[in-house]
């Protein structure tokens, strides 16, 4: 029994491997238009320092632990991609930027960690140690991936799934999982505890993608404008062969009737109703037009 176990949580640490290399790598389209652009304006750099602390956290957990060896495998990786992503942000970035990520590694990889490691290390001593580091990555998991919720309420409040991104949140709900299940089977609460979550956030993300996702749709087919109906033709000369004569809209029939009285120095009073002939219409002194036989 033991050993099937084993095995089970072998295989879900593998997926939880290769899901979770994906979602390492999903920065990249980001960091590609940091480069076209030679400038990181309008991108921040807290996201990939908390990354980069929390693969520092794990891989000092797994080697306190037995059998977490795929743990350290992928927080290494992480370790390496998040460093990567940190010094191509420290290169474009503006004056400004590079002294926050600065000291925000500074407070977090360099104080925050030596810290943890410092105190654990002195005051700490076997299983217990392990514990306490347990609890403290339990608690930094949590906090990560509560960090979701601002998106989820950006999206509710601007009814717009434009800030999230499907694809991210699929492969995050099933790292989730992956992770959740490699711990349940090490029956190791540290790994599986935070991942209920991680999975539950993931799950919301995805329900609110396709709600409002179908809400935006719906309201562009709203909006669509109505298609312009052509004017009617208004004046027709049956003596050309039933051809119609230009089409002419109300408004250019009261332009014209404007320049004529321009023209003309008699007094004429017009009201633009085309269907009604009376229509209030008050007409003084009109020369009469002289019919011309061809």
């Amino acid at each position: 029994m033991a050993a099937t176990s084993g095995h089970w949580a072998f295989a879900f640490g593998v997926l939880g491997n290769i899901v979770s290399f994906i979602v390492f790598l999903s920065p990249l389209p980001t960091f590609y238009k940091i480069y076209k652009k030679k400038s990181t304006e309008g991108y921040q750099s807290i996201p990939y320092v908390v990354a980069l602390f929390s693969s520092m956290l794990w891989i000092y957990y797994a080697f306190l632990k037995t059998n977490t060896t795929l743990l350290i495998t992928i927080n290494s990786f992480g370790v390496f991609i998040e460093t990567i992503y940190v010094g191509f942000y420290l290169f474009y970035a503006p004056k400004k930027a590079k002294v926050q990520t600065v000291k925000m590694l500074l407070l977090s990889v360099v104080g925050g960690f030596g810290a943890i490691v410092l105190v654990t290390q002195f005051l700490f001593k076997g299983a217990v140690r392990g514990q306490v580091v347990g609890w403290i990555c339990l608690v930094f998991s949590l906090c990560v991936f509560v960090a979701p919720l601002g998106i989820v309420r950006k999206v509710i409040k601007t009814k717009s799934v434009e800030y999230m991104p499907l694809l991210l949140s699929v492969f995050l709900t099933l790292s989730a999982v992956m992770w959740f299940f490699y711990g349940l089977l090490l029956k190791d609460i540290n790994i599986a505890a935070p991942n209920v979550l991680g999975f539950i956030f993931g799950i919301v993300q995805i329900v609110l993608y396709v709600i409002y996702s179908k809400k935006e749709k719906a309201i562009l087919k709203e909006q669509k404008l109505p298609e312009i109906q052509k004017p009617a033709v208004i004046v027709v000369d049956e003596n050309m062969n039933n051809k119609k004569l230009p089409e002419l809209t109300q408004e250019q029939i009261i332009d014209i009737v404007k320049l004529g009285l321009l023209v003309c120095s008699d007094k004429v009073h017009v009201a633009s109703c085309p269907h009604d002939i009376n229509c209030g219409v008050k007409v003084e002194n009109i020369p009469k037009l002289q019919t011309v036989e061809a």
